[in-house]
């Protein structure tokens, strides 16, 4: 079913008889935006591309400069699997190109295929491998729980397997290959891993993974969240993600002789993610609730640091397997699902790579746990916290000449002015909590 060209996909969409075909593509914020087109206009779609509004999309053009063209990657077609059999319905993930035929820098499919080919240019491949955690609830106007399974539990306890299990199916049909799934630490709370791809592929499924979820939690009357913390006082939902460099089918980030079988790129890679961590987080953890998760107590990482064993630490590097050189890679734990992948994986590459064009060095790694330390032990050892909330994540990034030049002066500035504003209205806005804590004192 995979195709490779535009002609494998006019003779599928012909042999299956497809109903439509959706355009798919995300704003500056990694929200799905979807268009459909019928099959006797795909043809011209996949050779010209379809063109459309822009002005609305979030982070793209001005009104005065609104014409977008969306041109379709044959080799994403993949047939929705909750659509009905008889006419089928398939996607394509698309690039976002301006009249004239050339990338439009707002598109954020852009900006990691320009920091791959970057890393291209430099002999490597990136390959990824994100963890997604999730919540199912009853509905989605409250966070109410459908279990109370903790980590790894089973049945009776954990009643979300059915749903977890429809997913695999559905993500499986659509060629997103399965590593495992579990039930997380928190109630209701679950994690599906995706076996590891090149960097575009992996985008492209990690979107795919989050639409699945929700579609089938969707088709059997739930609600699934990707909201870093939905839940007071429980785990919120990370999304550690694998990484590592190839050169050719040769793993750049293992050397058998090191102490910790990492090699000096592998070493400046990881030097390179926690240099830039802090002004990082308002990509990887974009959202006001995305700071609610990164508090100590709750396993998500908080402070800027890396060990091998130690799941305090921010990256982490699983332990070597003799014969497993191609498995050697970093965990890099901080970043939340609800992050725009396009965007994340490019800000991740992009520092790594700073660090390893750079040289940066690695400091030792703190195996001890962090969350025990106290401020002065953590000053000593030169451990720094991830930003505290979005206004602190912010301010990092608008001084961030590493952020700046991956995203592009556009998508830069429209990402900052938009999340000011989310900022400003979160600020401003009484809650619930003060509410019932000031008015009856006050």
């Amino acid at each position: 079913m995979n195709c490779e060209t535009v002609e494998d996909v006019m003779k599928l969409v012909k042999e299956k008889n497809v109903s439509f075909i959706q355009f798919w593509f995300t704003d500056v914020l990694g929200i799905l935006k979807s268009f459909s087109v019928t099959p006797s206009e795909l043809d011209e779609g996949l050779t010209e591309g379809m063109g459309f509004d822009g002005s609305s999309i979030a982070g793209f053009a001005r009104i005065e400069e609104s014409d977008m063209i969306a041109k379709p990657d044959p080799t994403t077609f993949r047939f929705l699997p909750w659509e009905p059999e008889d006419r089928p319905v398939a996607r394509m993930f698309c690039d976002i190109l301006q009249p004239d035929g050339t990338p439009y820098e707002a598109d954020p499919r852009y900006v990691f295929k320009r920091v791959l080919e970057k890393a291209a240019d430099q002999g490597f491949t990136l390959n990824l491998g994100p963890e997604l955690e999730y919540f199912y609830f009853a509905n989605n106007e409250e966070p109410k729980i459908i279990d109370k399974g903790g980590y790894f539990d089973a049945r009776p306890l954990d009643l979300g397997s059915d749903l977890r299990r429809e997913t695999i199916f559905a993500l499986q049909d659509m060629g997103v290959q399965i590593e495992y799934s579990h039930h997380e630490v928190a109630p209701s709370q679950h994690e599906i891993d995706m076996r590891y791809d090149e960097g575009l592929k992996m985008a492209d499924k990690t979107m795919t993974l989050r639409i699945v979820v929700k579609e089938i939690a969707r088709k059997n009357g739930f609600y699934a969240s990707f909201m870093p913390k939905p839940l007071f006082g429980e785990n919120g939902s990370g999304m550690h993600t694998h990484q590592s460099l190839f050169k050719g089918d040769k793993n750049a980030f293992f050397d058998a002789g090191d102490e910790y079988h990492l090699s000096s790129a592998g070493k400046s890679y990881i030097a390179g993610i926690m240099r830039h961590a802090r002004e990082m987080a308002a990509i990887t953890n974009q959202w006001v609730n995305s700071y609610k998760r990164l508090v100590p107590g709750y396993e998500a990482p908080v402070y800027v640091s890396w060990a091998r064993r130690n799941r305090s630490a921010m990256v982490r590097v699983p332990m070597y397997k003799p014969g497993k050189e191609e498995a050697t890679r970093i965990e890099f734990r901080s970043p939340d699902p609800a992050c725009n992948p396009y965007l994340a994986f490019a800000v991740m590459l992009a520092a790594g790579l700073r660090g390893i064009e750079e040289n940066y060095p690695l400091p030792d790694p703190v195996e001890e746990d962090i969350y025990e330390m106290d401020k002065a032990a953590r000053l000593k050892a030169g451990i720094e916290s991830l930003p505290g909330n979005l206004f602190e994540a912010i301010k990092e990034v608008e001084k961030s000449e590493l952020v700046r030049e991956t995203l592009g002066d556009h998508i830069f500035n429209k990402f900052i002015e938009n999340k000011k504003l989310e900022w400003d209205s979160y600020r401003t806005h009484v809650s619930r909590f003060e509410i019932e804590k000031y008015l009856p004192i006050m």
